[in-house]
Protein backbone atom coordinates (compact mmCIF):
# COMPACT_ATOMS: atom_id res chain seq x y z
CA UNK A 1 0.00 0.00 0.00
CA UNK A 2 1.68 3.48 -1.07
CA UNK A 3 1.96 6.29 1.26
CA UNK A 4 -1.00 7.92 -0.44
CA UNK A 5 -3.59 5.28 0.03
CA UNK A 6 -2.72 4.81 4.05
CA UNK A 7 -3.40 8.26 4.18
CA UNK A 8 -6.74 7.92 2.36
CA UNK A 9 -7.84 4.60 4.33
CA UNK A 10 -6.85 6.65 7.38
CA UNK A 11 -9.99 9.25 7.30
CA UNK A 12 -12.51 5.86 7.45
CA UNK A 13 -10.73 4.31 10.32
CA UNK A 14 -10.97 7.53 11.83
CA UNK A 15 -14.38 7.85 11.14
CA UNK A 16 -14.94 4.71 12.67
CA UNK A 17 -13.44 5.23 16.07
CA UNK A 18 -15.58 8.54 16.16
CA UNK A 19 -18.85 6.48 15.49
CA UNK A 20 -17.26 3.89 18.74
CA UNK A 21 -17.45 7.29 20.79
CA UNK A 22 -13.66 7.26 21.31
CA UNK A 23 -13.14 11.10 22.08
CA UNK A 24 -12.20 13.12 18.95
CA UNK A 25 -9.06 14.14 20.09
CA UNK A 26 -8.08 11.10 20.72
CA UNK A 27 -9.10 9.32 18.24
CA UNK A 28 -6.70 11.91 15.92
CA UNK A 29 -4.33 11.56 17.95
CA UNK A 30 -4.11 7.39 17.66
CA UNK A 31 -4.74 7.49 14.03
CA UNK A 32 -1.99 9.95 13.26
CA UNK A 33 0.43 8.20 15.38
CA UNK A 34 -0.35 5.04 14.09
CA UNK A 35 -0.38 5.98 10.26
CA UNK A 36 3.17 7.89 11.37
CA UNK A 37 4.70 4.43 12.60
CA UNK A 38 3.58 2.50 9.46
CA UNK A 39 4.33 5.62 6.69
CA UNK A 40 8.12 5.83 8.24
CA UNK A 41 8.32 2.14 9.10
CA UNK A 42 9.28 2.65 12.62
CA UNK A 43 8.31 4.63 15.97
CA UNK A 44 11.54 6.59 16.47
CA UNK A 45 10.25 9.49 13.63
CA UNK A 46 6.48 9.09 15.17
CA UNK A 47 7.47 9.82 18.91
CA UNK A 48 10.48 12.71 17.65
CA UNK A 49 7.28 14.11 16.45
CA UNK A 50 5.43 13.73 19.53
CA UNK A 51 7.41 15.60 21.41
CA UNK A 52 8.27 18.47 18.93
CA UNK A 53 4.29 18.16 18.17
CA UNK A 54 3.71 18.77 21.28
CA UNK A 55 6.05 21.77 21.62
CA UNK A 56 5.25 23.60 18.55
CA UNK A 57 1.73 23.56 18.54
CA UNK A 58 1.14 24.79 22.31
CA UNK A 59 4.03 27.14 21.99
CA UNK A 60 1.71 29.52 20.13
CA UNK A 61 1.15 32.35 21.57
CA UNK A 62 -2.34 32.88 19.84
CA UNK A 63 -3.67 29.83 21.52
CA UNK A 64 -3.40 31.88 24.76
CA UNK A 65 -6.65 33.72 23.57
CA UNK A 66 -8.70 30.46 24.36
CA UNK A 67 -8.82 30.54 28.18
CA UNK A 68 -9.32 34.25 28.28
CA UNK A 69 -12.59 34.11 26.29
CA UNK A 70 -13.49 31.10 27.91
CA UNK A 71 -13.17 32.75 31.32
CA UNK A 72 -14.79 36.11 30.02
CA UNK A 73 -17.97 34.46 29.49
CA UNK A 74 -17.88 32.59 32.89
CA UNK A 75 -17.09 36.18 34.97
CA UNK A 76 -20.00 37.87 32.58
CA UNK A 77 -22.39 35.53 33.92
CA UNK A 78 -21.52 35.86 37.51
CA UNK A 79 -21.65 39.83 36.90
CA UNK A 80 -25.19 39.59 36.32
CA UNK A 81 -25.06 40.41 32.82
CA UNK A 82 -27.03 37.41 30.70
CA UNK A 83 -29.98 38.57 32.89
CA UNK A 84 -29.33 42.40 32.05
CA UNK A 85 -29.21 41.39 28.44
CA UNK A 86 -32.79 39.80 28.52
CA UNK A 87 -34.13 42.14 30.66
CA UNK A 88 -33.33 44.87 28.24
CA UNK A 89 -34.35 43.29 25.47
CA UNK A 90 -37.56 42.09 26.35
CA UNK A 91 -38.14 45.60 27.96
CA UNK A 92 -38.63 46.12 24.03
CA UNK A 93 -40.21 43.17 22.65
CA UNK A 94 -41.83 41.38 25.38
CA UNK A 95 -45.14 43.08 24.36
CA UNK A 96 -45.20 41.95 20.97
CA UNK A 97 -46.72 38.80 19.59
CA UNK A 98 -43.38 36.28 19.79
CA UNK A 99 -41.91 39.24 21.42
CA UNK A 100 -40.17 37.38 24.70
CA UNK A 101 -38.45 34.45 22.05
CA UNK A 102 -37.30 37.44 19.83
CA UNK A 103 -35.80 39.16 23.33
CA UNK A 104 -33.94 35.93 23.70
CA UNK A 105 -32.54 36.31 20.77
CA UNK A 106 -31.30 39.60 20.96
CA UNK A 107 -29.91 38.35 24.39
CA UNK A 108 -27.68 35.53 22.64
CA UNK A 109 -26.53 38.27 20.03
CA UNK A 110 -25.62 40.44 23.04
CA UNK A 111 -23.77 37.72 25.42
CA UNK A 112 -22.64 36.30 22.32
CA UNK A 113 -20.03 39.72 21.91
CA UNK A 114 -18.38 38.76 25.43
CA UNK A 115 -18.56 35.11 25.55
CA UNK A 116 -17.02 33.09 22.56
CA UNK A 117 -18.85 29.40 23.04
CA UNK A 118 -21.89 28.59 21.48
CA UNK A 119 -22.87 25.73 23.92
CA UNK A 120 -21.69 28.21 26.82
CA UNK A 121 -24.22 30.90 25.27
CA UNK A 122 -27.15 28.42 24.57
CA UNK A 123 -26.76 27.10 28.50
CA UNK A 124 -26.41 30.56 30.12
CA UNK A 125 -29.18 32.32 28.55
CA UNK A 126 -31.16 28.69 28.77
CA UNK A 127 -31.30 28.94 32.59
CA UNK A 128 -31.94 33.01 32.29
CA UNK A 129 -35.07 33.29 29.55
CA UNK A 130 -36.24 29.72 29.72
CA UNK A 131 -38.63 30.58 32.93
CA UNK A 132 -39.66 33.78 30.89
CA UNK A 133 -40.84 31.74 28.23
CA UNK A 134 -43.00 29.21 29.89
CA UNK A 135 -44.40 31.72 32.27
CA UNK A 136 -46.07 33.27 29.24
CA UNK A 137 -47.28 30.94 27.80
CA UNK A 138 -44.76 29.89 25.25
CA UNK A 139 -44.84 26.15 23.66
CA UNK A 140 -41.79 24.23 24.70
CA UNK A 141 -40.77 22.87 21.45
CA UNK A 142 -40.56 26.66 20.71
CA UNK A 143 -38.68 27.81 23.81
CA UNK A 144 -36.29 25.32 23.46
CA UNK A 145 -35.92 25.85 19.69
CA UNK A 146 -35.27 29.09 19.95
CA UNK A 147 -32.78 29.33 22.93
CA UNK A 148 -31.27 26.24 20.82
CA UNK A 149 -30.81 28.70 17.70
CA UNK A 150 -29.94 31.78 19.62
CA UNK A 151 -26.73 30.09 21.27
CA UNK A 152 -25.29 29.77 17.71
CA UNK A 153 -24.78 33.35 17.58
CA UNK A 154 -22.00 33.09 20.95
CA UNK A 155 -19.66 31.48 18.23
CA UNK A 156 -20.40 33.56 15.09
CA UNK A 157 -20.41 37.20 16.63
CA UNK A 158 -17.14 37.98 17.83
CA UNK A 159 -15.02 36.93 19.86
CA UNK A 160 -14.86 33.64 18.68
CA UNK A 161 -13.10 30.95 20.26
CA UNK A 162 -13.00 28.88 16.43
CA UNK A 163 -12.47 31.50 14.27
CA UNK A 164 -9.35 31.87 16.80
CA UNK A 165 -8.10 28.67 15.81
CA UNK A 166 -9.08 28.82 12.42
CA UNK A 167 -7.19 31.59 12.12
CA UNK A 168 -3.69 29.47 13.57
CA UNK A 169 -4.40 26.66 11.09
CA UNK A 170 -4.72 28.61 7.63
CA UNK A 171 -2.47 31.53 9.26
CA UNK A 172 -4.83 34.34 8.78
CA UNK A 173 -5.10 37.45 11.24
CA UNK A 174 -7.72 37.32 13.94
CA UNK A 175 -8.22 40.64 14.27
CA UNK A 176 -9.61 40.82 10.46
CA UNK A 177 -11.88 37.40 11.01
CA UNK A 178 -13.79 39.06 14.38
CA UNK A 179 -14.72 41.89 12.06
CA UNK A 180 -15.91 39.86 8.55
CA UNK A 181 -18.22 37.94 11.28
CA UNK A 182 -19.92 41.32 12.67
CA UNK A 183 -22.11 41.80 9.64
CA UNK A 184 -22.96 38.14 9.28
CA UNK A 185 -24.15 37.28 12.66
CA UNK A 186 -26.11 40.60 12.95
CA UNK A 187 -27.71 38.99 10.07
CA UNK A 188 -28.08 35.50 11.64
CA UNK A 189 -29.96 37.38 14.60
CA UNK A 190 -32.24 39.05 11.87
CA UNK A 191 -33.04 35.99 10.30
CA UNK A 192 -33.67 34.49 14.01
CA UNK A 193 -36.14 37.40 14.67
CA UNK A 194 -37.94 36.94 11.46
CA UNK A 195 -38.24 33.00 11.78
CA UNK A 196 -39.55 33.61 14.43
CA UNK A 197 -42.32 35.94 13.31
CA UNK A 198 -43.18 33.62 10.89
CA UNK A 199 -43.87 30.95 13.47
CA UNK A 200 -46.02 32.81 15.50
CA UNK A 201 -48.30 33.49 12.92
CA UNK A 202 -48.48 30.06 11.43
CA UNK A 203 -48.55 28.83 14.74
CA UNK A 204 -50.73 31.59 16.70
CA UNK A 205 -51.33 29.29 20.07
CA UNK A 206 -47.59 28.33 20.59
CA UNK A 207 -46.98 32.18 21.76
CA UNK A 208 -48.63 33.96 24.50
CA UNK A 209 -48.68 37.70 25.69
CA UNK A 210 -47.28 39.97 28.14
CA UNK A 211 -48.68 43.58 29.01
CA UNK A 212 -46.03 46.95 27.69
CA UNK A 213 -43.97 47.88 30.82
CA UNK A 214 -43.66 51.50 31.34
CA UNK A 215 -41.00 53.46 28.91
CA UNK A 216 -38.73 54.32 31.83
CA UNK A 217 -38.15 51.12 33.24
CA UNK A 218 -37.29 50.12 29.67
CA UNK A 219 -35.00 52.58 29.84
CA UNK A 220 -33.59 51.52 33.15
CA UNK A 221 -33.26 48.55 31.83
CA UNK A 222 -31.08 49.13 28.88
CA UNK A 223 -28.87 51.67 31.15
CA UNK A 224 -28.28 48.18 32.99
CA UNK A 225 -26.71 46.71 30.02
CA UNK A 226 -23.83 49.53 29.85
CA UNK A 227 -21.17 46.86 31.53
CA UNK A 228 -21.67 44.31 28.48
CA UNK A 229 -21.14 46.91 26.05
CA UNK A 230 -18.21 48.93 28.01
CA UNK A 231 -16.49 45.56 27.65
CA UNK A 232 -17.14 44.53 24.44
CA UNK A 233 -16.14 48.37 23.26
CA UNK A 234 -13.26 47.97 25.06
CA UNK A 235 -12.04 44.57 23.73
CA UNK A 236 -12.72 44.51 20.11
CA UNK A 237 -12.54 48.40 19.72
CA UNK A 238 -9.33 48.43 21.56
CA UNK A 239 -8.43 45.84 19.03
CA UNK A 240 -9.22 47.62 16.18
CA UNK A 241 -7.77 50.54 17.29
CA UNK A 242 -4.37 48.92 18.03
CA UNK A 243 -4.36 49.36 21.61
CA UNK A 244 -3.81 45.75 21.88
CA UNK A 245 -3.01 42.46 20.18
CA UNK A 246 -6.40 40.32 20.11
CA UNK A 247 -4.81 38.36 22.90
CA UNK A 248 -4.15 40.98 25.11
CA UNK A 249 -7.77 42.37 24.07
CA UNK A 250 -8.88 38.78 25.17
CA UNK A 251 -7.04 39.04 28.74
CA UNK A 252 -8.40 42.70 29.14
CA UNK A 253 -11.86 41.29 28.34
CA UNK A 254 -11.51 38.85 31.12
CA UNK A 255 -10.18 41.16 33.65
CA UNK A 256 -12.74 43.79 32.71
CA UNK A 257 -16.16 41.33 33.39
CA UNK A 258 -14.24 40.00 36.66
CA UNK A 259 -14.01 43.39 37.91
CA UNK A 260 -17.58 44.03 36.94
CA UNK A 261 -18.52 40.53 39.03
CA UNK A 262 -16.74 41.71 41.73
CA UNK A 263 -18.59 44.49 42.21
CA UNK A 264 -22.18 43.38 41.42
CA UNK A 265 -21.50 40.90 44.54
CA UNK A 266 -21.35 37.72 42.31
CA UNK A 267 -17.77 37.02 42.05
CA UNK A 268 -16.24 35.84 45.63
CA UNK A 269 -13.30 33.15 46.40
CA UNK A 270 -15.59 30.20 46.09
CA UNK A 271 -16.96 31.12 42.09
CA UNK A 272 -13.52 32.33 40.90
CA UNK A 273 -12.27 28.92 42.23
CA UNK A 274 -15.11 27.51 40.17
CA UNK A 275 -14.62 29.61 37.12
CA UNK A 276 -10.89 28.70 36.97
CA UNK A 277 -11.70 25.10 37.39
CA UNK A 278 -13.83 25.19 34.32
CA UNK A 279 -12.16 27.16 32.53
CA UNK A 280 -9.05 25.10 33.07
CA UNK A 281 -11.39 21.79 32.45
CA UNK A 282 -12.49 23.63 29.15
CA UNK A 283 -9.16 24.49 27.95
CA UNK A 284 -7.38 21.22 28.27
CA UNK A 285 -10.24 19.81 26.25
CA UNK A 286 -9.65 21.78 23.61
CA UNK A 287 -5.99 21.84 23.42
CA UNK A 288 -6.05 18.35 23.78
CA UNK A 289 -8.92 18.49 20.69
CA UNK A 290 -6.07 20.70 18.80
CA UNK A 291 -3.15 18.58 19.56
CA UNK A 292 -4.67 15.35 18.29
CA UNK A 293 -5.29 17.49 14.96
CA UNK A 294 -1.96 18.69 14.75
CA UNK A 295 -0.57 15.09 15.20
CA UNK A 296 -3.38 13.81 12.53
CA UNK A 297 -2.97 16.58 9.98
CA UNK A 298 1.24 16.10 10.32
CA UNK A 299 0.42 12.61 9.50
CA UNK A 300 -2.00 13.46 6.02
CA UNK A 301 0.39 16.32 4.78
CA UNK A 302 3.54 13.72 4.67
CA UNK A 303 1.82 11.61 3.19
CA UNK A 304 0.28 14.40 0.44
CA UNK A 305 -3.29 13.67 0.91
CA UNK A 306 -4.23 17.17 0.84
CA UNK A 307 -1.77 18.29 -1.97
CA UNK A 308 -3.39 15.16 -4.42
CA UNK A 309 -6.95 16.27 -3.50
CA UNK A 310 -6.15 19.62 -4.52
CA UNK A 311 -4.66 18.64 -7.82
CA UNK A 312 -8.04 16.07 -8.46
CA UNK A 313 -10.47 18.89 -7.72
CA UNK A 314 -8.45 21.37 -10.08
CA UNK A 315 -8.36 18.41 -13.49
CA UNK A 316 -11.81 17.76 -13.00
CA UNK A 317 -12.81 20.83 -14.35
CA UNK A 318 -15.38 21.70 -11.56
CA UNK A 319 -16.65 25.56 -11.43
CA UNK A 320 -15.24 26.62 -8.19
CA UNK A 321 -18.64 27.22 -6.98
CA UNK A 322 -19.70 24.07 -7.23
CA UNK A 323 -16.37 22.87 -5.43
CA UNK A 324 -17.35 25.32 -2.74
CA UNK A 325 -21.15 23.83 -2.41
CA UNK A 326 -19.92 20.70 -2.25
CA UNK A 327 -17.17 21.55 0.48
CA UNK A 328 -20.06 23.71 2.57
CA UNK A 329 -22.84 20.30 2.21
CA UNK A 330 -20.44 17.79 3.04
CA UNK A 331 -19.82 20.33 6.47
CA UNK A 332 -23.78 20.32 7.02
CA UNK A 333 -24.56 16.90 6.95
CA UNK A 334 -21.19 15.93 9.28
CA UNK A 335 -21.64 19.46 11.60
CA UNK A 336 -25.50 17.38 12.30
CA UNK A 337 -22.56 14.46 13.78
CA UNK A 338 -19.37 16.36 15.28
CA UNK A 339 -18.69 19.86 17.36
CA UNK A 340 -17.79 22.93 15.41
CA UNK A 341 -14.59 22.55 16.73
CA UNK A 342 -13.82 19.20 15.46
CA UNK A 343 -14.92 19.97 12.54
CA UNK A 344 -12.75 22.65 12.14
CA UNK A 345 -9.52 20.93 12.93
CA UNK A 346 -10.39 18.10 11.26
CA UNK A 347 -11.45 18.87 7.47
CA UNK A 348 -9.51 22.69 7.02
CA UNK A 349 -6.20 21.19 6.71
CA UNK A 350 -8.28 19.03 3.93
CA UNK A 351 -9.99 21.27 2.57
CA UNK A 352 -8.51 25.02 2.93
CA UNK A 353 -5.49 24.00 0.21
CA UNK A 354 -8.31 23.25 -2.11
CA UNK A 355 -10.09 26.37 -1.98
CA UNK A 356 -7.18 28.11 -2.00
CA UNK A 357 -6.25 26.93 -5.59
CA UNK A 358 -9.72 28.41 -7.33
CA UNK A 359 -10.41 31.28 -8.62
CA UNK A 360 -13.73 33.24 -6.61
CA UNK A 361 -11.91 36.58 -8.44
CA UNK A 362 -10.61 37.84 -4.91
CA UNK A 363 -7.39 37.62 -3.58
CA UNK A 364 -5.88 34.66 -1.42
CA UNK A 365 -6.65 36.55 2.09
CA UNK A 366 -10.36 37.23 1.21
CA UNK A 367 -10.71 34.03 -0.06
CA UNK A 368 -9.69 32.60 3.22
CA UNK A 369 -11.32 34.96 5.45
CA UNK A 370 -14.85 34.69 3.28
CA UNK A 371 -14.23 30.66 3.35
CA UNK A 372 -13.84 30.84 7.45
CA UNK A 373 -16.74 32.46 8.05
CA UNK A 374 -19.19 30.63 5.76
CA UNK A 375 -17.40 27.25 7.08
CA UNK A 376 -18.50 28.28 10.37
CA UNK A 377 -21.90 29.14 9.72
CA UNK A 378 -22.78 25.65 8.55
CA UNK A 379 -20.87 24.37 11.05
CA UNK A 380 -22.86 26.14 13.94
CA UNK A 381 -25.99 25.14 11.64
CA UNK A 382 -24.92 21.09 12.60
CA UNK A 383 -25.80 22.27 16.41
CA UNK A 384 -29.31 23.16 15.97
CA UNK A 385 -29.79 20.38 13.17
CA UNK A 386 -31.40 16.93 14.09
CA UNK A 387 -30.89 14.30 14.93
CA UNK A 388 -27.65 15.16 16.89
CA UNK A 389 -27.54 18.98 17.50
CA UNK A 390 -25.52 19.71 20.55
CA UNK A 391 -27.63 22.99 21.12
CA UNK A 392 -30.55 21.10 21.20
CA UNK A 393 -29.63 18.38 23.75
CA UNK A 394 -28.56 21.53 25.88
CA UNK A 395 -31.94 23.73 26.04
CA UNK A 396 -33.57 20.02 26.53
CA UNK A 397 -31.73 18.60 29.49
CA UNK A 398 -33.20 22.02 30.79
CA UNK A 399 -36.82 21.01 30.32
CA UNK A 400 -37.69 17.69 30.94
CA UNK A 401 -41.11 18.16 30.31
CA UNK A 402 -40.47 19.23 26.23
CA UNK A 403 -40.43 15.92 24.23
CA UNK A 404 -37.41 16.45 21.77
CA UNK A 405 -39.65 15.48 18.51
CA UNK A 406 -41.56 18.97 19.08
CA UNK A 407 -38.02 21.27 19.56
CA UNK A 408 -37.16 19.59 16.12
CA UNK A 409 -39.91 20.49 14.22
CA UNK A 410 -39.91 24.49 15.73
CA UNK A 411 -36.43 24.73 14.86
CA UNK A 412 -36.59 23.54 11.42
CA UNK A 413 -38.23 27.41 10.62
CA UNK A 414 -34.44 28.51 12.06
CA UNK A 415 -32.65 25.65 10.04
CA UNK A 416 -34.16 27.01 7.20
CA UNK A 417 -33.28 30.92 8.42
CA UNK A 418 -29.80 29.96 7.88
CA UNK A 419 -29.51 28.15 5.45
CA UNK A 420 -31.04 31.48 3.31
CA UNK A 421 -28.35 33.67 4.69
CA UNK A 422 -25.27 30.69 3.87
CA UNK A 423 -26.85 31.20 0.24
CA UNK A 424 -26.76 35.14 0.25
CA UNK A 425 -23.44 35.12 1.63
CA UNK A 426 -21.88 32.58 -1.11
CA UNK A 427 -23.61 34.77 -3.69
CA UNK A 428 -22.55 38.08 -2.38
CA UNK A 429 -18.89 37.98 -0.35
CA UNK A 430 -18.70 41.89 -0.63
CA UNK A 431 -21.20 41.33 2.70
CA UNK A 432 -18.63 39.58 4.81
CA UNK A 433 -15.79 41.26 3.58
CA UNK A 434 -17.15 44.95 3.60
CA UNK A 435 -15.94 45.52 6.65
CA UNK A 436 -12.04 43.93 6.58
CA UNK A 437 -9.36 46.66 5.47
CA UNK A 438 -7.34 45.92 2.64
Amino acid sequence: MSTLEIGIVSFPALMALIFLRVPIGLAMFLVGLVGLVIVTDGTNVAFSRLKNETYTTFSSYSLSIVPMFLLMGHFATLGGMSTALFKAAEGFLGHRKGGVAMASIGACAGFGAICGSSLATAATMGRVALPELRRYGYAGGFSTATLAAGGTLGILIPPSVVLVIYAILTEQNIAKLFLAAFIPGLLAALGYVIAISIYVRLYPESAGTREPIPMGERFRNLVAVWPVLLVFGLVVGGIYAGWFTPTEGAAVGAAGTGLIALLNGGLTRSTLIESFLVTARSTAMIFFIVLGAAFYNGFLALTQVPQELSNWVVELGLSPWMVLSLILVFYLIFGCLMDSLSMILLTIPIFFPVISVLDFGMSAEEVAIWFGILVLIVVEVGLITPPVGMNLFIINAMDRTTRMIETYKAVLFFVGSDLVRVVILVMFPAITLFLVPN
